[in-house]
């Protein structure tokens, strides 16, 4: 059974930003809620609970140019040395079928010199051919995954292409196959692949996803992608918020360090009680923004909105409450100084979530052909950037875009966007920066 609090782990804590204040008849609770885990970090010493299956594409495009597969093998080699002894690992060669690649017989070979210097020769033997199914490299790693005994299981994915032989029904089932059975992080490396595949895959298993445009900048983004795996000590852990008798949630989403929308992935826990993943945690902080609608109240009253508190369980195990905990208030007044005020965190996150879809509809727009379109909502995303501070998100927009004038939304579309610079954009358009508190 998982151990999920073990001694030198992560101290969780629960922080509440909110202007608890509504008018008389106001009947919506909009709260910033930061999760921070402390304390860990560290390397939990040889047999550390961890295990991470790395796919690599190994499709016909990958040897093209000859230089991409080379420096595949060189980052997937780079992560295998980030390895933590004890941990739990395995390579599989992803083409229209998957491949065990290292350690083979299906199982996972366990980290110590002897092991991965295996695995790295291993890796000199992989080629380019064939097509791409992702799903089947998905399955593979979630079957690998699966049998080893360990509480935290981490999948990397790398690819260069689009999805092309199998349908978006066949990888939409892996994935609610895989949910909540292991993180995976998801890379597309050059331009030859499409975005919202590659996010797709990272959002639906809690990880991250990005582009490496340059194939040279691989070794370097697999060391940190196996340095953040490695610092993970905490598994599937939810946000459990209880509403009372009369309210509902309206939504959960994550909003730093990214954009995550949580709402709909929401399993019951008991009497007005829903569980909403966040994934492995190591030493870490994120923030969640959280609508609750109240029943309404006369002036003078107030109620607990909603409770947040952290649990940390896996299909099948003990669910595990990790003691920390948050309370989000309603409280009617006719002070309308108090009552209209909006909290600088949930206007700033409200802003950030704005900034991502403005980003994504003005890119949809400008594919589409609509340039006034894209124009009025890249505009409006140089706008945002500016106000919230998000100084790299600013920065990918005027590769897009001409600014004219930021505080005002002003923009002229380029004629013309590197593909790579367009992807960039939309890759990282859920990134945001934390609010100044």
């Amino acid at each position: 059974m998982a151990n999920f609090a073990k001694p030198g782990g992560p101290r969780f804590s629960v922080d509440v930003y909110q202007n608890e204040y509504l008018p008389e008849g106001g009947r919506e609770v909009n709260a910033i809620v930061t999760v921070t885990a402390k304390g860990g970090g560290a390397p939990a010493g040889p047999g550390a609970s961890a295990a991470v299956v790395l796919m690599v594409d190994c499709s016909g495009s990958m040897d093209y140019p000859p230089t991409k597969m080379r420096n595949a093998r060189d980052a997937t080699a780079a992560a295998v040395d980030t390895l933590r002894d004890g941990t739990h690992f395995g390579i599989v060669d992803g083409t229209h079928v998957a491949r065990e690649v290292y350690p083979g017989g299906g199982r996972l070979a366990v980290a110590d010199p002897t092991t991965r210097a295996q695995a790295k020769q291993a890796l000199r033997r992989l080629g380019a051919g064939g097509g791409t199914a992702i799903g089947t490299w998905l399955r593979l790693a979630d079957r690998l995954l699966a049998g080893a005994h360990v509480s935290i299981r981490h999948g990397i994915l790398l690819t260069d292409g689009r999805n092309e032989h199998e349908s978006a029904a066949e990888l939409k089932d892996t994935l609610d196959a895989c949910a909540g059975r292991f993180t995976c992080d998801a890379r597309g490396v050059g331009t030859d692949w499409e975005v919202k595949e590659v996010t797709g895959i990272a959002s639906a298993l809690l990880g991250t996803a990005d582009i490496v445009a340059d194939p040279a900048r691989l070794t370097e983004d697999f060391t940190r992608i196996m340095e953040s795996t490695m610092g993970k000590e905490v598994a599937d852990v939810a946000l459990r918020v209880w509403t009372p008798v009369g309210s509902r949630i309206k939504f959960v989403k994550q909003v730093a360090p990214t954009v995550e929308e949580l709402t709909d992935r929401r399993t019951e826990a008991g009497p007005r009680a829903g569980d909403y993943p966040t994934g492995s945690w190591g030493d870490e902080s994120r923030d969640y923004h959280l609508c609750v609608e109240v029943p309404a109240a006369g002036l003078g009253q107030e109620m607990l909105a909603a409770r947040v508190s952290l649990v940390a369980a896996q299909p099948d195990r003990e669910v595990q409450n990790l003691g920390a905990q948050g309370l989000v208030r309603a409280v009617w007044t006719d002070d309308m100084a108090a009552s209209t005020s909006l909290n600088a965190q949930v206007a700033h996150y409200t802003g950030q979530a704005e900034l991502a879809q403005a980003i994504r509809e003005g890119l949809d727009l400008r594919k589409a052909g609509d340039m006034d379109g894209a124009t009025a909502k890249l505009g409006r995303a140089v706008q945002l950037a500016g106000v919230s501070g998000n100084a790299d998100t600013a920065k990918l927009l005027a590769k897009v875009v001409d600014v004219v004038d930021a505080p005002t939304g002003t923009v002229r579309l380029k004629a013309k966007v590197a593909e790579a610079d367009e992807m960039t954009l939309e890759t990282r358009s859920t990134k945001t920066v934390r609010v100044k508190k």
